[in-house]
């Protein structure tokens, strides 16, 4: 059974039951968003299923969800995520669902990332007025993003074009083209998809062209260190390895490199086989210039050995990266 809390939670609240075996209901934290609460009922149906119990949806108003200030500006990837994991730590819940691109790199005491469901789409789409693709649209057109890699990107495969910092969700951000503001917005698929919006996608980017962030289109479970035994089953059991061992990956990248959603940097991981392949582009903020390192591995030895083959895989990426001079083309303290 699946149900929701209105979007307010009290700074305390009871112990996680679930966690310890005292309760049959399990809190799951969220943003309180239209997309953020769509891809949690992803996955409270897929944690009712694994573990039998009732799950109730918990959403916490973030930093982020309140200003009007760039992401850039904020700070980036942690602006989300920093409620949701002091809600976590408080036990007003009892696991919190991030959009894995929004998560900080860095560890945080007490938590850990318990489960990364199967990614969906990963690829960014454009929703341009009159049907409208990237290169169809006419000189001068207003295209909206609040990506500093996407604005890169744009400006890149068209110079002509006016690149507009937005901010918002996703229905305001379609609003602006419909109602004229803007010709286009580049949003991601994966949310346009799970709010039911790719009717308003005019063409897709692939990603061999326009790579995308790293963990875009995934989720990430986080949880408190200290879960029981049955709590690990349930997490395994929607936890999908390949999506895990990709974006993992791409993450790792960040991580060498320092940088966060205010660093225009593109990666994307995937799984062949007995194969991880990576492959990542930093770009210029101007769009004048660009980086790109690709590396593969076998995926082999013991777990706990494989574990740790996507930081080595990231390692070596962003490495080639530095190597290339991309510390110089990138804006000031995003890649040290």
């Amino acid at each position: 059974m699946l149900r929701e809390r209105a979007p307010r939670i009290q700074a305390r609240a009871r112990g996680a039951g679930s966690v310890s075996g005292s309760s049959s209901i399990l809190r799951i934290g969220t943003r309180g968003s239209a997309l953020a609460l769509a891809q949690t009922r992803v996955v409270a149906s897929a944690v009712a299923k694994a573990s039998g119990l009732e799950v109730e949806i918990v959403p916490i108003a973030t930093e982020g969800d309140h200003s009007k200030e760039s992401l850039a500006t904020l700070g980036g990837t942690g602006v989300f995520a920093s409620a949701l994991r002091e809600a976590l730590l408080a036990e007003a819940c009892d696991l919190v669902v991030h959009s894995l691109k929004d998560l900080p790199t860095d560890s945080y005491p007490g938590l850990r990332i318990g489960a990364i469901p199967k990614r969906a789409d990963a690829r960014d789409a454009l929703c341009a007025r009159d049907g409208l693709t990237l290169e169809g649209l006419p000189p001068g057109a207003r295209v909206g993003t609040g990506s500093p890699r996407r604005a890169a990107q744009l400006r890149g495969w068209r110079p002509d074009v006016e690149v507009v910092d937005i901010r918002g969700n996703i229905d305001t951000r379609l609003r602006k083209v419909a109602e004229g503001e803007l010709d286009a917005v580049v949003l991601a698929a994966a949310g346009l998809g799970r709010i039911g919006r790719l009717d308003a996608v005019t063409e897709f980017f692939e990603l061999g062209k326009w790579a995308t962030a790293p963990g875009q289109g995934a989720l990430a479970i986080e949880v408190r260190d200290n879960y029981s035994s049955t709590f690990a089953a349930m997490l395994k059991a929607i936890d999908h390895s390949s999506t895990r061992l990709a974006v993992l990956a791409e993450r790792a990248i960040l991580a060498r490199l320092e940088a966060g959603c205010a660093a225009p940097i593109g990666a994307a991981g995937v799984v062949d086989g007995d194969m991880l392949f990576l492959t990542a582009t930093v770009y210029a903020p101007d769009g004048t210039s660009s980086l790109t390192s690709s590396h593969a591995l076998v995926l082999e030895g013991s777990p706990s050995e494989r574990a740790l083959l996507p930081t080595e895989l990231g390692n070596r990426v962003a490495g080639e990266l530095l190597t290339l001079g991309a510390a110089d083309i990138v804006p000031v303290g995003a890649v040290l």
